[in-house]
């Protein structure tokens, strides 16, 4: 919410940019990393693909308006093979731990702001809200293991090398699992003792989001 001008570029001209060089080169099959805020805020879920949508945040719009256009450009141009993916809440890293969220400063996503917290480099997690109609008040996200998203992807780019059209998958296990039960879980299989801070909600923050896969 804080800089909206900067997914605007990053996402639409970018993508604008990338669909006209493709065109161009005659690469017509495409991947599309969408996610689910393109939802906004729904009284159902779990969330299918089917429902009207309504993103509430600058983010999510601009993965709205990319679908927009892809379908568009899909309309235009039916030789176009394209699978839209709307991401739930990656987590986790490879096995291997080699490769994981690490992110410089003040993590945004929650798995590695609990990882930071356990190292020290951050006193303390924040938890924002602790009033949505949910069973402990913390907001509820769909998790999925950013290894199952990978192999969501190859699944999509076998289905676009065997047949035309555009299609849209949601990405998510169809579980919800809240802050506190997340936090809860890390305390159980580390032993280590979480400490968090109830702050404010967040602007655009939805209370209850997992998918129906």
């Amino acid at each position: 919410m804080k800089n909206p001008l900067w997914y605007y570029k990053n996402n639409i001209m970018s993508t604008v940019i990338l669909t006209q060089l493709m065109q161009k080169y005659n690469v017509k099959k495409l991947v599309f990393s969408s996610s689910a805020t393109v939802n906004g805020l729904t009284n159902k879920v779990p969330i299918s693909e089917d429902p009207p949508l309504n993103a509430r945040n600058p983010y999510g719009r601009t993965k709205l308006f990319i679908e927009e256009m892809l379908q568009v450009l899909y309309s235009a141009d039916p030789d176009w093979r394209i699978t839209i993916l709307r991401y739930f809440n990656t987590i986790d890293a490879h096995e291997s731990g080699k490769i994981g969220e690490d992110p410089q400063g003040i993590p945004t996503n929650l798995m590695p702001y609990i990882t930071k917290v356990v190292v020290g480099k951050l006193e303390v997690l924040n938890v924002y809200g602790n009033c949505y109609p949910t069973v402990d008040g913390t907001g509820v996200r769909d998790y999925i293991h950013v290894v199952d998203l990978a192999i969501g992807h190859i699944k999509a780019l076998e289905k676009i090398s065997n047949q035309l059209g555009i299609s849209t998958y949601n990405l998510g296990t169809g579980k919800g699992c809240s802050v506190l039960e997340l936090v809860s879980a890390f305390e159980s299989v580390t032993g280590i003792n979480i400490q968090y801070q109830i702050t404010q909600p967040r602007p655009g923050d939805l209370a209850i989001c997992y998918a129906d896969p």
